[in-house]
Protein backbone atom coordinates (compact mmCIF):
# COMPACT_ATOMS: atom_id res chain seq x y z
CA UNK A 1 0.00 0.00 0.00
CA UNK A 2 1.28 3.67 -0.92
CA UNK A 3 0.52 6.16 1.71
CA UNK A 4 -0.68 10.00 0.43
CA UNK A 5 -0.99 12.75 2.69
CA UNK A 6 -2.30 15.71 0.49
CA UNK A 7 -3.80 18.99 0.84
CA UNK A 8 -7.06 19.56 -1.03
CA UNK A 9 -5.37 21.76 -3.70
CA UNK A 10 -2.70 18.64 -4.29
CA UNK A 11 -5.46 16.29 -5.12
CA UNK A 12 -5.85 15.27 -8.46
CA UNK A 13 -8.93 15.20 -10.19
CA UNK A 14 -9.14 11.29 -10.46
CA UNK A 15 -8.11 10.89 -6.96
CA UNK A 16 -10.51 13.51 -5.75
CA UNK A 17 -13.63 11.54 -7.26
CA UNK A 18 -11.98 7.89 -5.77
CA UNK A 19 -11.61 9.23 -2.33
CA UNK A 20 -15.58 10.68 -2.72
CA UNK A 21 -16.71 7.66 -4.44
CA UNK A 22 -15.08 5.33 -1.53
CA UNK A 23 -16.65 7.57 1.09
CA UNK A 24 -20.44 7.69 -0.57
CA UNK A 25 -20.16 3.74 -0.91
CA UNK A 26 -19.38 2.94 2.42
CA UNK A 27 -20.66 5.91 4.48
CA UNK A 28 -23.76 6.60 2.44
CA UNK A 29 -24.71 3.03 0.29
CA UNK A 30 -23.32 0.52 2.78
CA UNK A 31 -24.43 1.89 6.03
CA UNK A 32 -27.89 2.67 4.33
CA UNK A 33 -27.43 6.24 5.53
CA UNK A 34 -28.10 9.38 3.24
CA UNK A 35 -26.21 12.54 4.92
CA UNK A 36 -24.41 15.70 3.94
CA UNK A 37 -20.99 14.11 2.64
CA UNK A 38 -19.56 17.23 1.50
CA UNK A 39 -19.32 19.76 4.43
CA UNK A 40 -16.43 22.05 3.32
CA UNK A 41 -14.15 21.04 5.68
CA UNK A 42 -12.41 18.91 2.99
CA UNK A 43 -11.13 22.46 1.50
CA UNK A 44 -9.97 24.00 4.36
CA UNK A 45 -5.94 24.99 3.63
CA UNK A 46 -4.84 22.88 6.54
CA UNK A 47 -6.76 19.35 6.04
CA UNK A 48 -4.41 16.71 4.89
CA UNK A 49 -6.29 13.82 2.71
CA UNK A 50 -4.47 10.62 3.61
CA UNK A 51 -4.90 8.20 1.37
CA UNK A 52 -4.13 4.40 1.31
CA UNK A 53 -3.21 3.23 -2.72
CA UNK A 54 -3.04 -0.52 -3.78
CA UNK A 55 -0.78 -1.03 -6.73
CA UNK A 56 -3.56 -0.82 -8.99
CA UNK A 57 -3.61 2.71 -7.62
CA UNK A 58 -7.25 2.23 -6.49
CA UNK A 59 -7.53 4.12 -3.20
CA UNK A 60 -8.05 1.14 -0.96
CA UNK A 61 -8.00 3.02 2.47
CA UNK A 62 -8.58 6.89 3.38
CA UNK A 63 -8.61 9.56 6.69
CA UNK A 64 -9.24 13.41 7.03
CA UNK A 65 -6.76 14.67 9.28
CA UNK A 66 -8.50 18.14 10.53
CA UNK A 67 -7.05 21.06 12.00
CA UNK A 68 -7.62 22.49 15.60
CA UNK A 69 -10.94 24.49 15.61
CA UNK A 70 -12.26 22.59 12.60
CA UNK A 71 -14.41 20.18 13.92
CA UNK A 72 -13.25 20.26 17.57
CA UNK A 73 -11.43 22.44 19.68
CA UNK A 74 -8.62 19.48 19.45
CA UNK A 75 -7.02 18.21 15.78
CA UNK A 76 -9.20 15.56 14.52
CA UNK A 77 -9.88 12.75 12.28
CA UNK A 78 -12.58 11.93 10.77
CA UNK A 79 -14.14 10.35 7.32
CA UNK A 80 -11.86 6.79 8.48
CA UNK A 81 -12.47 4.26 6.04
CA UNK A 82 -11.24 1.06 4.50
CA UNK A 83 -12.55 -0.54 1.30
CA UNK A 84 -14.63 -3.50 1.72
CA UNK A 85 -11.94 -5.39 -0.34
CA UNK A 86 -9.32 -4.26 2.42
CA UNK A 87 -10.78 -4.87 5.03
CA UNK A 88 -9.32 -7.55 7.66
CA UNK A 89 -5.82 -7.19 7.01
CA UNK A 90 -4.65 -4.34 9.36
CA UNK A 91 -5.19 -1.47 6.94
CA UNK A 92 -7.51 0.36 9.06
CA UNK A 93 -4.51 0.51 12.30
CA UNK A 94 -1.64 1.53 9.97
CA UNK A 95 -4.09 4.50 8.56
CA UNK A 96 -4.58 5.63 12.34
CA UNK A 97 -1.38 5.27 12.88
CA UNK A 98 -0.73 7.16 10.15
CA UNK A 99 -3.51 10.08 10.71
CA UNK A 100 -2.44 10.07 14.21
CA UNK A 101 1.33 10.37 12.93
CA UNK A 102 0.75 13.30 10.78
CA UNK A 103 -1.51 15.27 13.09
CA UNK A 104 0.71 15.23 16.02
CA UNK A 105 3.53 16.37 13.88
CA UNK A 106 1.20 19.08 12.61
CA UNK A 107 -0.43 20.47 15.47
CA UNK A 108 2.03 19.11 18.43
CA UNK A 109 0.33 20.89 21.16
CA UNK A 110 -2.78 19.50 20.45
CA UNK A 111 -4.88 16.67 21.92
CA UNK A 112 -6.63 14.94 18.91
CA UNK A 113 -10.53 13.86 18.65
CA UNK A 114 -12.29 12.15 16.81
CA UNK A 115 -16.16 10.75 17.01
CA UNK A 116 -16.32 7.48 15.71
CA UNK A 117 -19.33 4.93 14.87
CA UNK A 118 -19.87 2.75 18.50
CA UNK A 119 -19.41 -0.53 17.44
CA UNK A 120 -15.45 0.62 16.94
CA UNK A 121 -14.59 2.23 20.52
CA UNK A 122 -12.45 -1.01 21.11
CA UNK A 123 -10.42 -0.11 17.62
CA UNK A 124 -10.01 3.30 18.86
CA UNK A 125 -9.27 2.40 22.61
CA UNK A 126 -6.23 0.01 21.14
CA UNK A 127 -5.07 3.28 19.47
CA UNK A 128 -5.53 4.89 22.80
CA UNK A 129 -8.72 6.85 22.37
CA UNK A 130 -10.65 7.38 25.28
CA UNK A 131 -14.54 7.95 25.28
CA UNK A 132 -15.28 11.55 25.96
CA UNK A 133 -19.15 11.61 25.64
CA UNK A 134 -22.29 9.23 25.76
CA UNK A 135 -23.46 7.26 23.00
CA UNK A 136 -25.44 9.68 20.98
CA UNK A 137 -26.82 9.27 17.41
CA UNK A 138 -25.25 11.14 14.04
CA UNK A 139 -27.26 10.35 11.41
CA UNK A 140 -29.07 7.54 12.74
CA UNK A 141 -26.13 5.63 13.65
CA UNK A 142 -24.42 5.42 17.27
CA UNK A 143 -21.74 7.10 17.96
CA UNK A 144 -19.16 8.37 20.65
CA UNK A 145 -16.25 11.17 20.92
CA UNK A 146 -13.21 10.17 21.98
CA UNK A 147 -9.73 11.98 22.71
CA UNK A 148 -6.32 10.81 22.23
CA UNK A 149 -4.12 13.18 24.58
CA UNK A 150 -0.76 14.48 24.52
CA UNK A 151 -0.06 11.81 27.52
CA UNK A 152 -1.53 8.90 25.38
CA UNK A 153 0.94 9.51 22.36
Amino acid sequence: MLWKSLAFSELTLDELYELLKLRVDVFVVEQNCPYPELDNKDRHSQTQHLLGVDGQGVIQAYARVLAPGVSYPDASIGRVIVSEAARGGGVAHTLMQKAISISTKKWPEHNIQLGGQEHLKGFYQKLGFEPVSEMYLEDGIPHLDMLLTREGL
